[in-house]
C-alpha cells in the first residue's frame, strides 16, 4: 500500500553509489525513516537528484510492517527547497539544528502535524530575517515551541517549589531542569542543579512575544539555557548546538 503526505527532509545518509537513507518528517504520519532507491542516479523516474535536507514537497511510500524497519520512499516530488538559506552561514546553521531537534524529539509514525507547520513556518521566516540577532529569536520561537508540542515545555511563569507567580517584583530568578521549572530566589537553595537567568531572558521564555525586542545578550542567555535543558532532556549535546551561539 503507498502512502501520500507532504514532508520535509530532516536527515540524509548514503546507503550505496545509487541510493540513500533519510528521514522524512511528515505531516500527517509523523517521522518516516525511509530508503530512497535510485536517488543518487543521473536519471531517475522517481526522483529528481540526491536528496537534501530541508527538501520539502509530497512523497509517496510503501506501508512500512513496524516502526522499527524502513520503509521504502516510492517518489519524492519536490514542491520549493530553502536554498535561499545557503546565501547565509547562520540562518543555515539555525536550520539544521531546527531538523536535528524534531529528530531527536519525535518518534517514528508519531504524527505531529501542528510541529510540521510551525517548522515550515520557521524556515519560511528564518529565510526572510535580515540580522543574526533576529534569526536567533526566531530559533528560540521554534524551540519553545517544540518543546510544548512535544509536552516537554518547562513552566516558564511561576516557581516549581512553592508555585510563586513570576512577577516584576522577583529580585533573582533560578532554572532547575531536574524539576522543569523556574525557581524563585526563597528556593533556590533546594536546587544544586539550578542555573541563575537575568530578569530579561525570564520573561523571554515566560512571554515569547518579549523576544522580538530583546538585546542580543539577552537572547544569547535565553538560549544557553534552553541549550542546557535541551542537552538534559535527550541525555545527550545536539551536534549543531555548537554552531548557534557565538
Amino acid at each position: 500500500m503507498l502512502i501520500k503526505d507532504r514532508a520535509i527532509c530532516i536527515r540524509t545518509v548514503d546507503y550505496s553509489e545509487t541510493s540513500q537513507i533519510i528521514t522524512l518528517f511528515t505531516r500527517d504520519h509523523g517521522k518516516v525513516s525511509a530508503i530512497a532507491k535510485g536517488s543518487k542516479r543521473a536519471k531517475s523516474k522517481s526522483f529528481d537528484g540526491p536528496l537534501e535536507v530541508l527538501s520539502v514537497g509530497r512523497v509517496m511510500f510503501t506501508e512500512s510492517a513496524s516502526k522499527e524497519s524502513l520503509t521504502t520512499l516510492a517518489e519524492f516530488e519536490q514542491a520549493t527547497g530553502f536554498t535561499t538559506l545557503s546565501n547565509n552561514y547562520y540562518a543555515m546553521n539555525c536550520v539544521l539544528f531546527a531538523a536535528e531537534l524534531i529528530n531527536d524529539f519525535t518518534d517514528e509514525y508519531d504524527p505531529h502535524p501542528e510541529l510540521f507547520d510551525i517548522l515550515e513556518k520557521f524556515v519560511q521566516h528564518i529565510s526572510l530575517a535580515n540580522e543574526d540577532r533576529q534569526r536567533l529569536g526566531l530559533l528560540i520561537w521554534f524551540q519553545l515551541k517544540l518543546l510544548d508540542e512535544t509536552g516537554l515545555k518547562p513552566s516558564f511563569d511561576y516557581c516549581g517549589n512553592c508555585r510563586k507567580p513570576l512577577s516584576t517584583d522577583w529580585q533573582d530568578a533560578y532554572f532547575s531542569s531536574d524539576k522543569s521549572s523556574l525557581i524563585c530566589g526563597d528556593c533556590e537553595k533546594t536546587f544544586p542543579d539550578r542555573l541563575t537567568i537575568g530578569t530579561e531572558a525570564i520573561f523571554c521564555l515566560a512571554a515569547p512575544s518579549a523576544i522580538r525586542q530583546a538585546s542580543q545578550e539577552t537572547l544569547c542567555q535565553t538560549e544557553k539555557l534552553l541549550l542546557h535543558h535541551i542537552r538534559q532532556t535527550i541525555g545527550k549535546q545536539p551536534r549543531m548546538a555548537k554552531h548557534i551561539l557565538p
